[in-house]
């Protein structure tokens, strides 16, 4: 017997919340075994439902399938609820800097990385994958064959996030930081950061801890890798526009210099 409309939204409430993916369309239908159209009506219904203000969960579409999530105005008590549930995490303002790039940058490499903050970032990347807050995510496919890096599943429950959709841009990021790690109080001083590194679990590098970036605060920090991002970005067009033109890629006059090569790349978001 075909579902009513009310057993069928039941059964595609009960469906998207189990899911780890987006649930497409097809694989809803098919699921239930009903037609594209009335499911996709019951599905229209059940979104709307979810969509009165007093419901603290929505259903929405993403990446071609539809999704829960936690609605924006409910994320700052979620992002309480969930700080609380853990022990108080502390990082240094490299580590701070090293973590905003790989989740907005993300899958990278440890040199894609070093060249992007243009200091040497090993240090910290060990310190944040013994805090679980990033992860392997394979290797890249050129000479060498470097490890990938990707944030994991404790940064977006450290941070209050569903998935990568909701990462929000890099001046908002500082907000979530405050809130995932606290204040600038937790955060240990760049000049400290060798001996502060390893009192919370992990050794930064010695050029990390010499202080080539020094910040007072996480507003400085994440200024700062905006930054950064913006001129890797602009640098990698520029060497595009270079190779297109048929000229050695890195020659120009006009190039900057290569941020592996330069002890702080020339200006300063998971």
């Amino acid at each position: 017997m075909p579902m009513t409309n009310e057993e069928r939204k039941a059964a595609l409430e009960a469906i998207i919340y189990a899911a780890d993916e987006p649930a497409t369309l097809e694989q809803l239908a098919k699921a239930l075994g009903e037609e594209k159209l009335a499911v996709q009506a019951s599905l229209d219904e059940l979104v709307a439902s979810y969509a009165t203000e007093e419901r603290g969960i929505e259903i929405r579409r993403v990446a071609g399938g539809y999704k829960l999530f936690t609605k924006p105005q409910q994320h700052d008590v979620v992002r309480r609820f969930i700080k609380s549930l853990r022990p108080p995490l502390r990082l240094s303002m490299p580590a701070l800097e090293t973590l905003a790039v790989i989740a907005y940058k993300q899958p990278v490499t440890s040199p894609e990385i070093s060249e992007i903050r243009g200091v040497n970032t090993s240090g910290v990347i060990s310190t944040l994958l013994d805090k679980h807050l990033i992860t392997t995510a394979g290797r890249k496919e050129v000479m060498g064959r470097p490890i990938l890096y990707k944030t994991s599943k404790e940064f977006l429950m450290r941070f209050g996030l569903s998935d990568l959709e909701e990462l929000p841009s890099l001046k908002e990021f500082e907000a979530l930081a405050r809130e995932a790690l606290g204040s600038d109080e937790g955060f240990a001083p760049v000049e400290n950061g060798l001996t502060d590194e390893r009192s919370i679990g992990g050794a930064a590098s010695e050029s990390e801890a010499a202080g080539e970036h020094k910040h007072d605060s996480v507003t400085e920090a994440v200024a700062h890798v905006e930054e950064e991002l913006a001129e890797a970005e602009a640098f990698r067009e520029h060497e595009a526009l270079a190779t297109a033109e048929g000229m050695p890629s890195g020659e120009l006059d006009e190039d900057p210099p290569r941020a592996v090569t330069s002890p702080k790349v020339a200006a300063a978001g998971e």
